[in-house]
């Protein structure tokens, strides 16, 4: 009886605590690209650190009850791929792929014992719902399926020295390997090597590879200071960005994301931003920046697009600013691990200060 009358007594105190009246937060100004009275095209959203950015919160009684809960923490993410309801992280803090669950607002780690246990992730993909995972120090790319379980493998140590990135498209499996230097073609289903990309000097320590809605294959030329753009079957197309500090130059470009137009994304952890290209390599915008405001970069690396999950973001979004897809930046410091940018477009009927 007693506990219970306790347990009533805080209750009604937290109850009338709550109850006191407080200022009304001011909303913060939106952040967009390219800012206002422009007309905007993307619109930062959100930064994810750890689940208490996921919007579940303890109530006073829980608190009380059972302690203050722990915040889940990234630790260094790197890499960052998604399907409906899901965002996957490669953290190389924890060497693990990090599950960020947008429907009931928690992280966890994705499951790789046993036979999928994973060594040094460095990049990660999603296809299908199955999430294919470049493990440098497996020298394979080890595949999950739609339930986060271990699936397969591809490749050994007699193919890759060291795989760093993953990007699927149909039956191809396109593989960048840092230390040989070239880009692997294989066939996802039976695992077999199709073709090998890279003679000698075409690459100079590529680190990222992506694959565009047209099937073209666009690989992170690192020290080339280049994004190379190859056909399906692996022709070399042409190059995009020079060595170079003005707009569409590089410095150290890293993850690469192309959306459903065709617009190529360039993330370079030196100037710490990420710049846009249309589909003939002509740089359109950029955004982010160095800092640490909402909206700026950390020695960002990993880039993903997304358009399964903008229903979940819509609510950070500026009222007359409609989202198209979802566009996700990783910080390899900082407070903000995870970046939500949003590109869209204005409903409004005029623009603030226009």
């Amino acid at each position: 009886m007693k506990m219970r009358a306790f347990i009533l007594f805080m209750l009604i105190i937290s109850m009338g605590c709550a109850s006191t009246p407080r200022k009304p937060a001011v909303p913060p100004a939106p952040i967009f690209y390219p800012p206002l009275p422009q007309r905007p095209r993307l619109e930062f959203l959100h930064s994810i650190s750890g689940e208490n950015d996921l919007g579940k919160k303890q109530s006073a009684f829980q608190e009380f009850i059972f302690g203050k809960r722990r915040d889940r923490l990234l630790g260094k993410p790197y890499d960052v791929a998604a399907c409906k309801g899901k965002i996957y992280i490669m953290d190389r803090m924890y060497k693990k792929i990090v599950i960020i669950d947008l429907i009931g607002k928690k992280m966890s780690f994705l499951n790789d014992h046993g036979n999928g246990s994973l060594g040094d992730p460095a990049g990660i993909w999603v296809s299908e719902e199955i999430k294919y995972v470049a493990d440098m120090q497996r020298k394979q790319v080890v595949a999950f399926d739609k339930n986060d379980h271990f699936l397969r493998t591809y490749g050994s140590k007699e193919i890759f020295e060291k795989p760093v990135d993953v990007a699927v498209d149909g039956k191809r499996i396109y593989v960048v390997d840092m230390d040989k230097e070239q880009l692997f073609i294989l066939d996802r289903d039976t695992g077999q090597v199709m073709k090998v990309i890279g003679e000698k000097g075409m690459f100079f320590k590529p680190s990222h590879v992506t694959v565009g809605p047209s099937g073209n294959v666009f690989v992170t030329d690192d020290l080339h200071f280049v994004i190379k753009k190859f056909s399906p079957d692996g022709k070399f197309l042409n190059a995009i960005g020079f060595h170079g500090d003005q707009i569409g130059g590089f410095a150290r470009p890293k993850g690469a994301a192309v959306d459903k137009n065709g617009r190529l994304y360039v993330v370079d952890a030196a100037f710490e931003n990420v710049q846009i290209f249309d589909d003939q390599g002509r740089i359109l915008l950029f955004f982010g920046g160095p800092g640490s405001n909402p909206g700026s970069l950390y020695l960002p690396a990993g880039i993903a697009i997304d358009d399964n999950n903008t229903a979940y973001f819509q609510k950070f979004a500026t009222q007359d600013f409609k989202l198209d897809y979802l566009v996700y930046v990783t910080n390899t410091f900082g407070k903000n691990m995870l970046n939500v940018y949003g590109f869209g477009h204005w409903i409004g009927t005029s623009l603030p200060g226009g």
